[in-house]
């Protein structure tokens, strides 16, 4: 029974994952933290993300663009890498209360305004989205809402899109998984639970697989700004 608690919040993990290109790692830390502490939780969040990730990365791959993760991964790394370490240190429930008012804003403006999920942003607006994943990303392991966005403005296809956002994320878990191994976050006792988890992420993707053959870019879109509120009423409130 132990083990369906973890295999059922996977499951679904890996469906919004398959169907949105993110948010696996948002279900998984409303039920991690009750097992594990809140930056354990989120490695291994992560591991248990790259089942899903990976097999989603295996079936797009001939629509993944390198050139356009490069720079923004680098940015966004580099930012995790120091914020890997501030869980301790700074006021964590602020922090998710900021994001989730910053997430649910984004998520009216883009399901309100028209236009404004097709267009690219500046520079500015794109380098403050890394900056704030990577932020995010290091402290609790929830940094794909903005990023999703992101290369979501870049896509003119689902499968474009799905395909870069979760060779993105691929990339992400191998490096910042090496970092918390690196410094102790991530420790052999937690195999077993990332091996049931991933069996859980897995059975979502396949579902999800199979729904989004039904769903055109639009669809796509309209599903990724619902989660993105979703997800910001969870930070400020939960």
């Amino acid at each position: 029974m132990s083990w369906l608690l973890i295999i059922i919040p996977c499951m679904l993990a890996g469906l919004v994952q398959g169907l949105t290109g993110f948010g696996a790692a948002i279900i998984m830390m409303i039920f991690l933290p009750a097992l594990l502490p809140i930056n354990q939780s989120a490695g291994v969040a992560a591991l248990i993300m790259s089942a899903s990730v990976l097999t989603l990365v295996i079936r797009y791959w001939r629509e993944i663009r390198l050139k356009r993760i490069i720079i923004p991964f680098l940015i966004y790394a580099s930012v995790a890498s120091w914020s890997v370490h501030l869980g301790s240190v700074l006021d964590v429930q602020l922090l998710r209360e900021l994001l989730g008012g910053l997430l649910v804003v984004l998520a009216l403006y883009f399901s309100f305004v028209k236009r404004a999920g097709n267009q690219q942003y500046p520079l500015l607006v794109a380098g403050t989205f890394m900056i704030i994943s990577g932020f995010f990303n290091g402290l609790f392991g929830i940094g794909g809402p903005l990023m999703a966005l992101y290369f979501l403005s870049l896509a003119k296809t689902t499968s474009e899109y799905i395909a870069i956002v979760q060779a993105f994320f691929l990339i992400d878990i191998v490096y910042i998984t090496t970092l918390r191994v690196a410094t102790g976050i991530l420790v052999v006792q937690d195999i077993p639970i990332i091996l049931v988890g991933m069996v859980g992420a897995v059975c979502g993707t396949i579902i999800a697989n199979h729904l989004q053959t039904h769903m055109n870019m639009t669809m796509v879109q309209h599903l990724v700004y619902l989660f993105i509120g979703i997800s910001g009423v969870y930070y400020l409130f939960f």
